[in-house]
């Protein structure tokens, strides 16, 4: 496992798939095909990433001629929090902060604390960012001109 404080590229194509799900219209159920699409995730990952996403309750997955994806709950009620946890687990600094009583120098450790500190600031600030908010920005920043990344590349019609 990489040390680094990197979120991994599963949380990076979910945190995108469901902010293009919140860019939608409340309760629009999104093909597969065209979320993979928009986002540029290749179709088996995205499958992979909507099944643990609706394992937490973030998304729901319907097959069929009807079939898609789209948010469990309204947007301003998912978090950057939640979706990245739903992939890669507890955001945790080291092991000193996974649950009390693992590091056996927890109560003479003067750094103990500031590890438990930073990370629930750390936590309490994705908490902050729900996806309604971050749509709102993204369509601001499309509106603005300012949008960047995959959104420009791709054909009009699949603009959001």
């Amino acid at each position: 496992m990489d040390a680094s404080m990197e979120i991994t590229r599963q949380a990076d194509y979910a945190v995108r798939a469901i902010l293009e799900l919140a860019l939608r219209p409340a309760g629009a159920c999104v093909l597969s095909a065209d979320l993979s699409l928009a986002q540029n995730i290749l179709a088996a990952f995205l499958a992979k990433i909507c099944a643990r996403l609706a394992a937490a309750n973030i998304c729901l997955t319907h097959r069929g001629t009807n079939g898609g994806i789209r948010l469990s709950r309204p947007a301003d009620q998912i978090s950057l929090l939640e979706v990245v946890e739903a992939i890669d687990g507890p955001i945790v600094l080291n092991r000193c902060t996974r649950q009390p009583g693992e590091c056996a120098r927890e109560r003479t450790c003067v750094i103990h604390p500031v590890w438990l500190k930073v990370c629930a600031e750390y936590r309490s600030r994705l908490a902050g960012y729900t996806f309604a908010a971050m749509a709102a920005q993204a369509r601001g920043a499309a509106v603005s001109g300012l949008a960047t990344g995959l959104y420009e590349e791709l054909p009009i019609k699949h603009r959001i």
